[in-house]
């Protein structure tokens, strides 16, 4: 069982056993266990004079550089950056530049702030990490943002399934759009993939973030982004909408314009409008954006995993590389599918598209390959929630099949209901985004960091102190504003726009 906060505490200003521990962790940065895994509990156990150095136990340092950087960007990549060309279309495309570019340096700052608190007391956890700076305040309170941020991130995979996988079953077999057959129904087929693929999968043991998924989600989401840069130079910009016969296309086309416009260019129905970037937007949707483009890079609870597995001290260059690429595929992705739809990009990139000619094979298999990758994520995010509602309910509890497997099962049903009735992808992303991501993005690295290095390293007045404080006040501001921004679209009644699709 843990000792009380108050004696861990008192054990950090002891400089011998915390610069021995740190010396250690810098010159091995793994320690092999000859004793087998140790129990949860004792892992974290502050050490005395006589024990064992800090060690990182659960997986050896066997995974390459390469490996990690896959498997932090198959972290960082989510169903966010189908989201992102709608947010380009609500910022124009310096300030959504400008926007993207802020969020990545600030997700590094914040990776470094968590990576050298850890790396003080040879902890591995975020919870325990909060659990060392706060007792259990701190524990429930990174538990809970990390159930609520990688639940959200779930639910917006699945509602990905839900709408995409009817409209690749219809294209495939050629059914009429107005066919009412279940396997056309996206609330059946959820539950069909979440209990025929997902649950298997996230039943598993151990579910070290290693594996071949991270590559093949990757390229999966590399093959998404050039379908999209070529489909820029196929389609034509007032583009024809597609219909069974040529009379019902004009009247669908002419109606779908005025429907858009209404929504975001007051009713001016210019094609030619349309057709012209805008380089610096600001409209009523504006404010979603902020929190959308937040949730894009938001791999804190992935990071300190990945971090156990790394042979090597490298994790930040692991990190700042996958964020490059991250941000170089996401911007790829926003400007072209901006720029092949203007102003009437919808909040689900894919939807737009098939609008035009549901039966495109191309834009099909880039269907099937963002599925397949948005899939193979959910049980990869879901280990983090399972692993956090453990340490909050069951701390000290040994491993139990019935645990872990009623966890996943409850979790993905809750899941499935949220997407099942949640009206709109929007309103998940918004919600979750403005809560929980500033959380785990600002707030919680910097006070823990604050918290966790000792005072007679880094004494408050300290620059790295002080930044920290900004950054965590950054949070907050952040936090404020997103909600705020939401609040009043919901009130206003502008949320026409978050009605489902």
């Amino acid at each position: 069982s843990m000792e009380p906060a108050q004696s861990e505490m008192s054990i950090l200003p002891n400089g011998k056993v915390w610069g021995c521990c740190l010396i250690h962790f810098n010159l091995l940065c793994r320690f092999d266990d000859p004793e087998g895994p140790m129990a949860e509990s004792d892992e974290f156990l502050p050490t005395g004079e006589g024990k064992k150095p800090i060690r990182f136990t659960d997986f050896e340092g066997k995974t390459s550089f390469g490996m990690s950087v896959f498997n932090l960007g198959n972290a960082i990549m989510g169903s966010g950056i189908l989201g992102l060309a709608y947010a380009m279309a609500n910022t124009g495309i310096m300030f959504f530049l400008f926007l993207l570019t802020a969020v990545a340096v600030l997700s590094c700052y914040s990776i470094h702030l968590l990576l050298k608190a850890s790396g003080v007391v040879g902890i591995r956890a975020y919870e325990q990490l909060g659990y060392r700076a706060f007792g259990m305040t701190g524990k429930l309170a990174a538990g809970i943002a990390i159930t609520l941020q990688n639940i959200g991130a779930m639910s917006s995979y699945m509602f990905i399934v839900k709408s995409e996988f009817p409209l690749v079953i219809q294209a495939f077999l050629r059914a009429d759009p107005s066919s009412t057959e279940w396997y056309l129904n996206g609330n059946y087929l959820v539950v069909l993939v979440s209990m025929g693929i997902i649950l298997p999968l996230a039943l598993m043991k151990q579910l070290g973030y290693l594996g071949y998924t991270s590559g093949f989600s990757l390229s999966c989401m590399v093959f998404f982004l050039s379908a999209v840069i070529f489909k820029k130079f196929q389609i034509p910009c007032p583009f024809e909408e597609f219909a069974v016969n040529a009379t019902a296309t004009h009247l669908h086309s002419n109606f779908s314009l005025v429907d858009h416009s209404h929504a975001y260019h007051n009713g001016h129905v210019e094609d030619d409008a349309h057709c012209s970037p805008g380089f610096i937007t600001i409209n009523s949707q504006t404010a979603y954006t902020i929190p959308i483009l937040a949730f894009a890079f938001v791999c804190h609870p992935e990071v300190l995993p990945i971090y156990t597995e790394l042979g090597s001290c490298w994790m930040q260059h692991v990190s700042n590389l996958s964020i490059l690429i991250m941000y170089v595929m996401y911007f790829m992705a926003a400007l072209f599918g901006y720029l092949t739809f203007y102003g009437k990009v919808e909040p689900e990139l894919l939807h737009t598209y098939s609008r035009i000619d549901p039966y495109d094979i191309l834009i099909l298999c880039v269907r099937v390959a963002v599925l397949t990758a948005v899939t193979l994520t959910v049980p990869i995010v879901l280990f983090p929630v399972r692993r956090a509602i453990q340490q909050m309910l069951f701390p000290n509890k040994t491993f139990s099949w019935f645990r872990h497997i009623g966890i996943a099962v409850t979790l993905l049903t809750l899941i499935d209901m949220l997407v099942i009735f949640a009206p709109n992808i929007l309103g998940i992303f918004g919600v979750i985004g403005a809560t929980s991501a500033p959380c785990l993005i600002f707030i919680f690295p910097a006070v823990f960091y604050i918290r966790i290095v000792p005072k007679d390293e880094e004494p408050m007045s300290s620059t790295p102190k002080i930044l920290a404080a900004c950054f965590a006040g950054l949070g907050f501001i952040f936090m404020i504003m997103s909600l705020s921004f939401i609040i009043i679209d919901w009130t206003t009644g502008s949320s026409n726009s978050l009605g489902g699709h």
